[in-house]
């Protein structure tokens, strides 16, 4: 898994990318949690989603925000970390120029970054957001939300109200022509302890009903 250095607003911003085998594949952005809070590309939940990305074939990509690991800058409380994304997904674009589509996936924090990127761009066709901070972040940008997706809590999240999410779901299903998938994984706590397996489970079983990359048939049990 190559690590990459490409260009962000602020400087230097460190990834891990993973180029897909087959020519002309789509295009996976996954943002980790709030920086202030331990949030890195190296989460468990970050790396989960980006190998499940890898293992659909999509041509993936894993950054740190600014001020994180060895990217340069600071803390810009969402807006300059929103930057550091989309440059992140131009620096996709240009080294695969002939990618058909884009997912965003993102944990805590960054759901909310990845919720907000989706709406300046259009070639992202789908979203995984995962415990998206429904309760403490404003969501209200999603008017209306320009692409189907799959939202995924923990049962036993301590940090995320369901209640607070349930409501942002129940607002983007009033809104036509969009799918929101979402769904609670039973015994899972904010970080998924114990229940990876189960949060990737859900995951292929959302992208392969929505024919993004390729069919992958996965068992919880398979994952630790």
């Amino acid at each position: 898994m190559p690590e990459v250095v490409f260009n962000g607003p602020e400087g230097r911003l460190e990834g891990h990318y993973t180029h897909a085998k087959t020519p002309n594949a789509p295009l996976a952005l996954v943002l980790h949690p709030h920086p202030e809070h331990g949030g890195t590309m190296n989460n468990k939940v970050t790396y989960a989603l980006f190998q499940s990305f890898v293992a659909r074939g999509f041509s993936t990509l894993r950054f740190n925000f600014r001020g994180v690991g060895k990217s340069q800058g600071v803390f810009d409380k969402g807006e300059g970390e929103l930057s550091d994304a989309a440059s992140a997904l131009d620096w996709m674009q240009e080294l695969n120029p002939n990618a058909p589509y884009v997912w965003i996936g993102g944990f805590s924090f960054g759901a909310w970054i990845g919720m907000q990127l989706l709406m300046r761009r259009p070639e992202v066709q789908g979203f995984i957001s995962v415990a998206p901070p429904a309760h403490t972040h404003d969501f209200s940008f999603l008017a209306p939300c320009p692409t189907s997706g799959l939202v995924i809590c923990g049962e036993q999240d301590e940090f995320v109200p369901a209640n607070a999410v349930q409501k942002l779901v129940d607002r983007l299903h009033t809104q036509k022509g969009i799918e929101i998938d979402y769904r609670n994984v039973p015994g899972a706590n904010h970080f998924f302890r114990n229940k990876l397996g189960s949060l990737v489970e859900v995951m292929h079983d959302h992208m392969n009903q929505a024919n993004a990359g390729r069919h992958v048939d996965f068992k919880a049990k398979q994952a630790a």
